[in-house]
């Protein structure tokens, strides 16, 4: 392996969580019902589409200001409780692989998040955000030109995402998954659900990735 791959939101900031809350108590007051659990299933998906999602299946359509309240909502929030998930600052430089992101979020919430976290001169801007193609996640498209770009062959790569818009793209784009289940938006038992979409493993603590790379790096090829 050349290249370790971070997904950003949940899994190097512990956005996820912020955004579901404000999605579900947004979405629950407009439908009247509980969306929690159809809303995890979604995450990694750009705030429009899971939104235009909810009016196909609901039969409704949202007022014109409801798709934008929902994002202004979402970033104030996250302006003022975003923090890195657990670990992450202790484990990035203890592995001395190249380092890049792949993201559906646009490159200035990236850039932000990063920087906010303390951890954005780990990565050397090299980030690849939702813009640069026209299908993103759960298409490979993004994993497939960040592999271009770094000059890697997708085999060489392992990526640590959590969605399963991400764990989708990154497994069709022929790269060896390294799920992560701890971010405060998913349950336990979303681990199985990213072993049965294609992970090699997934771990809930930031603290096991060095160790955990280490020994994937030790692998006899093949």
């Amino acid at each position: 392996m050349d290249w370790l791959i971070f997904d950003c939101d949940g899994v190097l900031v512990d956005s996820e969580r912020i955004a579901q809350r404000v999605l579900v108590e947004r979405l629950n007051a407009r439908l009247g019902r509980d969306v929690e659990a159809e809303v995890i299933g979604l995450l990694g998906h750009h705030t429009e589409e899971i939104l235009r999602g909810f009016e196909t299946r609901a039969g409704v359509v949202f007022e014109p200001d409801f798709v934008p309240g929902v994002i202004t909502a979402t970033r104030e929030a996250l302006a003022t409780e975003l923090t890195a998930i657990e670990g992450v600052a202790w484990a990035l430089p203890r592995i001395a692989l190249p380092k890049a992101v792949v993201s559906n979020s646009d490159r200035p919430h990236v850039e932000w998040a990063l920087e906010l976290a303390a951890i954005e001169a780990e990565f050397g801007g090299r980030l690849f955000t939702a813009e640069r193609v026209e299908r993103p996640k759960p298409a490979p498209d993004l994993y497939l030109l960040a592999a271009r770009e770094l000059g890697v062959d997708p085999a060489r790569c392992l990526v640590v995402e959590d969605s399963v818009a991400g764990i989708t793209a990154a497994v069709a784009a022929g790269m060896t998954v390294i799920g992560f289940t701890g971010g405060g938006h998913l349950p336990p038992e979303h681990a199985d659900v990213q072993l049965a979409l294609g992970a090699h493993v997934s771990i809930d603590d930031m603290h096991a990735l060095p160790a955990l790379v280490e020994r994937l790096l030790a692998r006899p090829p093949g």
